[in-house]
């Protein structure tokens, strides 16, 4: 059903189709923001929580994580990703951090391969520890967007007049960070 426009004079009904226009405008910037382009956002960079030195974190006798419970897979085991399972299955010694609720443990449910079972984690942060790589890896691209409206910018222009601003995603700042415990930062360990 269409939504009728209300009945006015002359001015507001140049007012109503100039606020439908600018609406049209900002709708239109917000769909040419694709994940694309808001990737191509600078990452923010925050001091890390963890007050430890690489010598400290090597040493330190991290404890394994294990799936606090599972649940079986109804699926079938592939065996052409033997290679692939047997990797992601490997121990990495990391730090985890959680920079939205600082300090606060983190749960996850995972399910990396099919026929593996979907378990549930609960991982203490701010200390080195053991965890599988594929779940480091996945939680270190817990990530989101930080969108502004940029006002300096020219989004359009007509008979009216031009339209300013457009929403722009300023930064990519991580919800959780999870990076390699005791390396170079140039080593990766995952």
């Amino acid at each position: 059903m269409a939504q009728q426009q209300p009945r006015v004079n002359s001015d507001a009904q140049k007012e109503l189709k100039k606020a439908e226009e600018q609406f049209q405008a900002f709708d239109e910037s917000i769909q040419k923001m694709t994940l694309e382009n808001m990737n191509k956002a600078p990452k923010e960079e925050l001091e890390s929580q963890t007050k430890m030195s690489k010598k400290e974190e090597r040493q330190y006798d991290a404890p394994v994580i294990k799936p606090l419970r599972s649940i079986s897979s109804k699926e079938k085991y592939n065996p052409a990703f033997e290679k692939d399972h047997r990797r992601a299955w490997e121990y990495v010694k990391c730090v985890v951090e959680n920079k939205e609720i600082i300090g606060e443990q983190i749960h996850r449910w995972t399910k990396p391969f099919p026929g593996d079972p979907a378990q549930e984690w609960k991982i203490p942060v701010n200390k080195p520890i053991y965890l599988p790589r594929f779940l480091a890896i996945e939680l270190s691209k817990c990530q989101y967007h930080r969108l502004v409206m940029q006002e300096n910018q020219v989004t359009g222009s007509d008979g009216v007049g031009t339209w300013i601003g457009a929403m722009v995603a300023e930064t990519k700042v991580n919800r959780i960070d999870c990076r390699p415990a005791g390396f170079d930062d140039k080593v990766s360990g995952f």
